[in-house]
């Protein structure tokens, strides 16, 4: 030990000295300090109780909620006419015959670069109205948004606004918060039924399904998911509310490198309401703001947040606050939109007396079109060049080839035909390139001259293809095509495959 390290661990041993001999000098219990900040650390939820908020931005929401669910729970009972033994129905995830159904458009498995491309471009969408104007998608359309404003007007229409909830739940439990609270949530689960019922009924005949699911008759596996379904709703638009936008989704995170300057935000514009404070009538208006520190904007907040401490990961631009803070300003008889839609840019400009203009058309919201534009071309064209016949042909790989007694060689294919019309067609086999060649297919006695596939189905055939085995400059391999011809329009698949022989 050196002489500093050894001065060093006297001068801890004397200091440890005089805290024990100190009455007056308490020591620190390590564990309890560590207790503590792992309490802090994480925060109790302190519950919301959301104020019914009047104007347009709310009339906005009622109004995307109910087009919404409308078209959540219609969709499945959409009638479509279907070949014979499949659903009518014109939205269908159909796993029993492994195809989607999207009213006219029938997608399979092959195809599934299909519904690729739709998803990159809702999710291009979502990125351009980000730019655009932040969280609306969150505020408006988000399935847990639309969910939860259901919610708290049910527990609205059971247990009153903000105030009245409020003072029900500091009330001792007695027969009335019981039954308030019991049909509250009686409520809920009804709503949570019947979103599983309707998302159950995306994946099977919704009318056969209903009618199974209330005779006790339905698949165990539809009444699981209709469970599952209907208490994620209940527990996270009734129970959890806003703590799945602000915890769970991660959207909120991500969003943030979608703003800038130019993005459409909910704000305070503070140049305008500060200094605020409480304000008398008559009182004049001058040396202060317009904000008179209400808290309305709080109260009407689903997610519990003031909009004048600036933006906050917890906001999803509802914009209820720009009702409440406007009905504020009308009855004062100040300008309307203390509180509004507004651009950084214009807000430090307002700030310091200026102007500046909305910028809709920048670099990201030109990129973001663009990809768009690219992408649903792309998925356009898919759909619209898309065939209605597809044809595989598999060679047999053991044997190779077989020797009959007449010295001519005969190779085995799988062929299979998938008819993606919603008709039943015909169809021929034939080779091409591959001289003096035969068929013949497993089933039939003489090489038929129609082929039959019913509608929206698959047909294999095991096919036997016999040529000469004397023509060695051919040499041991020979490609030739396997040609598929539609009966009805003539259309051909040529599907390139080869012939083996014995080398030599």
């Amino acid at each position: 030990m050196t002489k500093l390290e050894a001065l060093a661990a006297r001068a801890v041993s004397e200091a440890r000295g005089a805290t024990d001999a100190a009455p007056g000098i308490q020591r620190v219990d390590v564990e309890a300090v560590n207790a503590k900040a792992s309490r802090e650390f994480y925060a109790t939820r302190k519950k919301i109780y959301p104020k019914l908020a009047f104007g347009t931005f709310r009339n906005i929401k009622w109004l995307v909620m109910v087009v919404s669910l409308g078209i959540y729970y219609v969709l499945p009972w959409i009638r479509w006419p279907r070949p014979e033994g499949l659903p009518d129905q014109a939205f269908l995830v159909d796993f029993a015959h492994q195809r989607i159904f999207l009213g006219p458009i029938e997608i399979w498995p092959q195809e599934f670069y299909i519904i690729t491309g739709i998803l990159v471009v809702a999710a291009l969408a979502l990125f351009l109205v980000t730019a655009l104007a932040g969280r609306v998608w969150c505020g408006y359309a988000c399935p847990q948004t639309v969910w939860t404003d259901l919610m708290v007007a049910i527990e609205r229409f059971w247990q009153g606004d903000r105030n009245a909830r409020m003072k029900l739940d500091k009330e001792p439990w007695r027969a009335k918060k019981l039954l308030l609270k019991g049909l509250t949530h009686t409520s809920w689960m009804l709503v949570g039924l019947l979103t599983g019922g309707a998302l159950v009924f995306y994946f099977r005949d919704a009318p056969t399904l209903a009618q199974e699911l209330l005779t006790g008759t339905a698949p165990y596996i539809a009444y699981l998911f209709l469970g599952i379904f209907a208490v994620t709703t209940y527990l996270l638009g009734g129970i959890a509310r806003e703590q799945v936008c602000t915890y769970m989704c991660p959207w909120p995170r991500i969003q943030g490198a979608m703003f800038d300057g130019d993005s459409l935000l909910v704000t305070y514009r503070g140049h305008r309401g500060e200094p605020r404070g409480p304000h008398k009538k008559g009182q004049s208006w001058e040396g202060r703001g317009d904000c008179i520190d209400c808290k309305f904007c709080v109260a009407v907040c689903p997610v519990g947040i003031d909009i004048r401490d600036g933006p906050q990961l917890e906001c999803i631009q509802c914009a209820l606050c720009v009702d409440a803070c406007n009905e504020v300003m009308h009855k004062l008889g100040r300008p309307r939109n203390l509180i509004s839609y507004d651009t950084f840019h214009k807000i430090d400009a307002a700030a310091r007396g200026e102007t500046a203009l909305l910028r809709l058309v920048r670099p990201r919201t030109i990129l973001y079109s663009g990809m768009i534009a690219l992408v649903g071309a792309l998925t356009l064209w898919a759909v619209i060049g898309r065939s209605t016949l597809e044809v595989n042909v598999l060679r047999d790989r053991n044997p190779l080839y077989v020797e009959l007694s007449d010295g001519r060689i005969r190779n085995g294919y799988t062929v299979k035909i998938l008819n993606k019309r919603q008709e039943p067609r015909d169809f021929s086999l034939s080779t091409k390139g591959l001289d003096g060649a035969s068929l013949s297919i497993v089933g039939f006695e003489t090489m038929p001259e129609n082929i039959s596939v019913p509608s929206d189905d698959l047909r294999q055939l095991k096919v036997y293809v016999t040529a000469p085995g004397t023509n060695s400059a051919a040499g041991d391999t020979v490609p030739f095509d396997l040609v598929v011809t539609d009966r009805g329009d003539n259309a051909e698949s040529i599907n390139a495959t080869n012939f083996r022989r014995p080398p030599g």
